[in-house]
């Protein structure tokens, strides 16, 4: 019998993130759950389970993303840590540093996890690799303008998602992005989808079959436009 693969989710202590990697303990992986309080990560991966792993990680510090990278073999890399600053702002008006620091999680952090995780993927022939992302970063819906940053950031992480796909076709490795639609998180309290409900569609793209797609734009397991 086969050895479990292993799942890094980053910002897994809650919300979303939480509850991916509840969902892909429950599909059998071993699971690493990040956050970047290490008490925060400890206690949520014992919320999931005794065999669950924690680690501290903070998508913004080379030296915390190095030190999680170096802890072994990652089959999956769920990128899901992410900030909203900036909601009720417009583009003429949100403050530039409001917009640097969302780019600096939401874009920047995770290209910073993937370059220094998917190399290992390449090279032993196998890994999915999926971007948690939003249908306001979609040009096919349209952008949000009620929360600039945050909707240029997640346009910003579709582009890196086909970009890394084109670098690893033909590899074994995966790449997608995957719109959850609006779920009920601390970004967005008043939303009716359940965590529960949105991990099901993250933990899908994180297993799909060696055959699967790779560079595109998922919602409900359908492809969407970019």
């Amino acid at each position: 019998m086969s050895e479990p693969r292993t799942a890094l989710i980053t910002g897994a202590n809650r919300g979303l993130g939480y509850a991916t990697a509840a969902e892909l303990h429950r599909r059998g992986f071993r699971v690493v759950v990040t956050a970047r309080n290490a008490d925060d990560a400890a206690e949520a991966a014992a919320r999931i389970g005794q065999d669950v792993r924690s680690q501290r990680l903070d998508v913004t510090d080379p030296a915390s993303v190095g030190a999680a990278a170096g802890l072994g073999q990652v089959d999956v890399l769920v990128c899901n840590a992410g900030v909203l600053l900036d909601t009720g702002d417009d583009p003429l008006s949100v403050p530039l540093d409001v917009v640097e620091r969302t780019l600096t999680v939401n874009l920047l952090g995770g290209w910073r996890v993937a370059q220094a995780v998917i190399p290992g993927m390449v090279s032993r022939g196998w890994g999915r690799v999926v971007f948690v992302s939003s249908g306001t970063g979609s040009f096919t819906s349209g952008l949000w303008t009620g929360a600039p940053a945050y909707s240029v950031s997640k346009a910003a992480v579709n582009g890196l998602t086909t970009m890394l796909a084109t670098c690893t076709k033909g590899t074994g490795v995966l790449v997608n992005a995957v719109n959850p639609g609006r779920t009920k998180t601390r970004m967005m309290p008043m939303a009716s989808r359940t965590p529960e409900e949105a991990a099901v569609d993250i933990a899908n793209a994180a297993t799909l079959p060696d055959d699967g797609p790779t560079g595109v734009f998922l919602s409900g397991g359908a492809r969407i436009g970019w």
